[in-house]
């Protein structure tokens, strides 16, 4: 049985990377503190979304240099996915400055049937049932925790923005499985950070310094833990791990985010976390367990030359 053992149990095959996926996604989860406080302090949400990507384009960007040729072709679209993720991810802090953090997770955590929609009707990659009922339970449990008193008609603007963030990171996972698996998990990192420099670095030359620079020794350190706990080290892992279950359970997986907003609104912010809010939990935990893994062929190995038996 592909992916699963009796009782919804993710067999010994897909366990781990599963929970790398979901450990990678727990540290996404934790934008919101960084983002909304480095915006609370003057700094512009493009510079925000910079600097989460800068530190990894610039440690990484040697290994694009490294590829052979036959990979740079194929770096492109990793370079493209990041470049969308980047502008996308605007929108997502944009909505941060004025839009409970509770709200834009719901929104966010739409990723998964646009993964789906993309997969399906871009790559031909037609989803498994399981999986479209995963990507629906998501849905559900992300409208079930949202708080009718948090959506009100001077956020609506702010929050249609927003949802440029799940759509462009629906179509980087789809990149991820269906296009980079023949370069190393580093270098397809690299590609997707140095896109979404690229697609930054416009804006941040056009500001005035005083909106894109840190102002204090905090500031700093917020970009720091941005940089480093949120991008670099979880997007190796992802990149490492979510081809070895597929798109959909990677997207389904993800959903972690959700309670992960959930408990920094809460933490930050002091937004109230209700029944509605454990019971998305428990929705999405369930999503994760009977979604089916699907794992991506790792072109990479094989186009490794084999050494012959002496």
């Amino acid at each position: 049985m592909s992916g699963f053992t009796p009782g919804l149990i993710p067999d010994r095959g897909t366990l781990l990377p599963t929970c790398l996926v979901v450990l990678a996604c727990f540290c996404f989860g934790t934008i919101p503190y960084f983002a909304k406080s480095l915006t609370d302090s003057g700094m512009a949400s493009y510079a925000v979304a910079f600097y989460r990507y800068g530190l990894s384009a610039l440690i990484l960007f040697p290994l694009i240099l490294r590829l052979p040729t036959a990979q740079k072709k194929t770096a492109v679209w990793g370079v493209l996915s990041g470049v969308s993720v980047g502008l996308g991810w605007i929108g997502f802090v944009s909505a941060l400055k004025t839009v409970p953090v509770s709200t834009v997770g719901v929104l966010y955590m739409t990723y998964p049937v646009f993964t789906l929609l993309i997969g399906w009707i871009w790559f031909r990659d037609v989803p498994a049932k399981k999986g479209i009922t995963g990507a629906l339970m998501v849905v559900v449990a992300a409208l079930i925790a949202s708080s009718p008193a948090a959506i009100e008609s001077r956020h609506l603007p702010a929050m249609l923005i927003s949802l440029s963030a799940p759509i462009t990171f629906g179509f980087a996972i789809n990149v991820l499985i269906h296009k980079l698996t023949p370069i190393r998990p580093i270098a397809r990192v690299a590609t997707f950070s140095v896109g979404a420099s690229i697609s930054l670095l416009p804006l941040m030359m056009l500001s005035a310094p005083n909106t894109v620079l840190p102002q204090n020794a905090a500031d700093w350190q917020l970009i720091a833990g941005l940089a480093l706990c949120t991008a670099l080290l979880p997007q190796l892992l992802y990149t490492t791990f979510a081809p070895r279950i597929g798109a959909v359970r990677s997207a389904v997986a993800g959903s972690v985010e959700l309670p992960t907003m959930f408990f920094i609104g809460w933490y930050t912010l002091g937004e109230v976390i209700g029944l509605a809010q454990w019971l998305a939990c428990l929705l999405i935990t369930l999503a994760i367990l009977m979604t089916p893994a699907r794992a991506t062929r790792n072109i990479s190995i094989e186009l490794t030359p084999q050494r012959k038996p002496s």
